[in-house]
């Protein structure tokens, strides 16, 4: 299936459409592709950020054997790749979090990107900003802007992030895929995998890091068309029109 055009439709279109995504990815983590000692709760706040979908691992679980899903150890192969060494950047001071003891450890989260998060500066970099605290974290991200990059990120919701983590704007977004797909893999050293992809293009399959060097791949063509095919017809034929 190709990726839509979400612009087409207001944000509370989309706002349905991504609902019914993110239960789909959170059902196929629960339901085989986590292996065992983790697995994933939708709709939850942690640290300030409001994640999708939160990959947990439970309390003396595994995070590199079990039953259960097959993480993988190769480097994932994307279009675009980038790397930064902890080291090189100065640790900025952020919110206090305090868990209840019962609470399981967070390792990765899951996010699409709305329009809520572009429709303002103050939101755009509030966003950013704590995704960078999050890496700071060592917390492993997916992110999943489905919506072409603006004046607030031109290059992209990587290059955003990316630069406000390492200070350096290096990523320059295609003008002809104008979307973003990204996995971070969060461990001494920062990596992100990238895919970049326009309108009408098919989704690609993207790593979810459960810890330094394994992940999941998580299959975002089959989990898209299953919410795609919840959307009202209705609301179908405007987004799905030639134009």
């Amino acid at each position: 299936m190709p990726m839509h055009d979400w612009t087409r439709v207001e944000a509370g279109i989309f706002h349905a459409f991504h609902h019914e995504w993110i239960s789909e990815i959170h059902r196929a983590l629960n339901r085989g592709l986590l292996p065992e000692g983790f697995y994933a709760l939708p709709e939850q706040i942690a640290a300030g950020f409001g994640p999708d979908v939160l990959t947990l691992q439970e309390r003396n679980g595994s995070s590199e054997s079990g039953s259960g899903g097959t993480t993988t150890l190769t480097r994932p192969q994307t279009k675009y790749f980038s790397e930064q060494v902890r080291g090189l950047r100065p640790r900025r001071k952020s919110r206090v979090v305090v868990r209840h003891v019962s609470g399981d450890r967070i390792v990765a989260m899951v996010e699409i990107i709305s329009p809520g998060n572009k429709d303002s500066t103050y939101t755009f970099r509030d966003f950013v900003q704590k995704a960078s605290q999050l890496l700071d974290h060592k917390i492993h991200l997916l992110l999943l802007d489905p919506f072409p990059a603006g004046p607030r990120d031109p290059n992209g919701i990587h290059a955003a992030i990316w630069e406000d983590y390492t200070g350096e704007g290096t990523f320059a977004l295609p003008s002809n895929e104008p979307l973003t797909f990204v996995s971070y893999e969060s461990g001494e050293v920062l990596r992100a995998y990238i895919e970049t992809l326009a309108v009408g293009n098919p989704l690609p399959e993207m790593p979810l890091f459960l810890a330094p060097e394994y992940y999941v791949k998580i299959p975002l063509e089959s989990l898209y068309q299953a919410a795609w095919d919840t959307i009202p017809a209705r609301w179908q034929r405007v987004i799905a029109a030639q134009p």
